[in-house]
């Protein structure tokens, strides 16, 4: 009788001896049972296929497979791990002249695909160059680096104290394109949601009176401080100096701005709805398209001695306005909307007022004179105790 070891094809541990007798089909019934395997075939130790059990010598050392290629138990770990990528040897990384160690494990299992992945999972492939010590080196900055050497690790994203992505967006960026550098795509998704998500909130709260003063006071009083669209919701600019400034499609809603001179000041297509804006000096103010409903210029100045004139011309909207005892000389309201306006005392000698909607305005004890009303919708509207008579001429629709 003759007795033979059997191992699992490529592994030189727990082997077992058993009896030879019968067939080689006898045989791999038995290398089965006692190896937990489906049996297929056997080689020596050499790699030779038997296919006869008269070749079997007693003490033999034979290696079981279940069909696939011989594999040399001499070199069976470092062919696993090459075939599974799991290497548990030891490196130390040169970046950018910092030191890392880690596990080649580490570099090649998370993000098999990526560039690290690369260039450790085969010994050598890429021809890495090695400082004096050893270390791979990696031309890249050791800071950005650090966090996704972590990730690799730990499947999270990681900083020290030194590093917080949380504080600084700047360094989002950073690691950011170190990782699409490599490769790591999991970690590109992670960071495009954590930057996007540390972008502050976008501000529309109003701005105040204390912070518009100080950009008053650093700006000359001639140059166009530009205001354009921003939002001064409720704000007290009353008694300002406002003179030349660009409030085009601002939000001065409820706003108020009493006493204020906006001489020259630029309010096209502002919002000033609900807002105060009595006693106010609008001397040639741009407030074409602007929208004023509801709000009080009373007493304000609209007449300019220069000769300019005030051009709220265009598809304003001011219905329900409070203008009572305004200097408007020269105003220009053609086609805006004045509908329900109290427009009471008001000065309006040669304004343009053609093709505006004044129905229900009151209009007594307005000065029309040289007004030109062609076309305006005037039903409604009241013409008591006009300072001037109101010839048709003036009001031919």
């Amino acid at each position: 009788m003759r007795r033979v070891t059997l191992f699992v094809n490529g592994s030189a541990r727990n082997g077992k001896v058993v009896a030879v007798y019968g067939t080689l089909s006898d045989l791999l019934s038995v290398a089965s049972n006692k190896l937990g395997i489906k049996a297929t075939s056997v080689y020596n130790g050499k790699g030779g296929l038997i296919d006869d059990i008269a070749l079997i010598r007693d003490d033999d050392v034979l290696f079981v497979c279940e069909g696939e290629p011989f594999i040399d138990p001499q070199t069976d770990g470092r062919a696993q791990e090459e075939l599974t990528g799991s290497h548990t040897d030891w490196l130390t990384l040169n970046v950018g002249g910092r030191y890392f160690t880690t596990t080649r494990s580490t570099l090649v299992n998370k993000e098999p695909d990526s560039m690290l992945a690369h260039m450790f999972k085969d010994k050598d492939a890429w021809g890495n160059k090695q400082d004096p010590r050893g270390a791979f080196l990696i031309d890249r900055s050791p800071e950005y680096f650090e966090p996704i050497l972590n990730y690799l690790r730990h499947g999270q994203l990681i900083v020290n104290d030194g590093i917080n992505l949380l504080g600084s967006s700047a360094l989002f960026v950073g690691v950011l394109e170190e990782a699409r550098f490599f490769g790591i795509d999991s970690l590109i998704e992670h960071l495009e949601v954590a930057i996007k998500n540390s972008q502050p909130v976008e501000d529309h709260s109003p701005i105040s009176r204390k912070e518009f003063v100080r950009f008053l006071l650093a700006t000359p009083t001639k140059s166009e401080l530009r205001c354009q669209g921003l939002n001064f919701s409720g704000a007290d600019l009353s008694r300002l100096d406002l003179r030349y400034i660009n409030f085009k499609m601002a939000n001065l809603s409820r706003c108020n701005l009493a006493h204020a001179n906006l001489c020259c000041a630029n309010l096209e297509r502002a919002d000033l709805s609900g807002s105060v804006l009595d006693c106010a000096n609008l001397q040639g103010v741009k407030m074409l398209c602007s929208n004023a409903e509801g709000a009080s210029l009373k007493g304000c100045n609209f007449e300019d001695p220069s000769g300019l004139k005030a051009n709220l011309e265009g598809k304003s909207f001011w219905p329900g306005v409070d203008m009572e005892g305004s200097q408007m000389t020269g105003i220009n309201l053609r086609v805006a909307t004045l509908k329900n306006a109290k427009l009471k005392n008001c000065n309006l000698r040669g304004a343009t007022l053609a093709g505006t909607d004044l129905e229900n305005c009151d209009l007594s004890g307005c000065d029309l004179q040289e007004a030109n009303l062609r076309g305006s919708n005037v039903k409604g509207a009241i013409f008591e105790e006009m300072l001037t008579p109101l010839h048709m001429s003036q009001s031919v629709r």
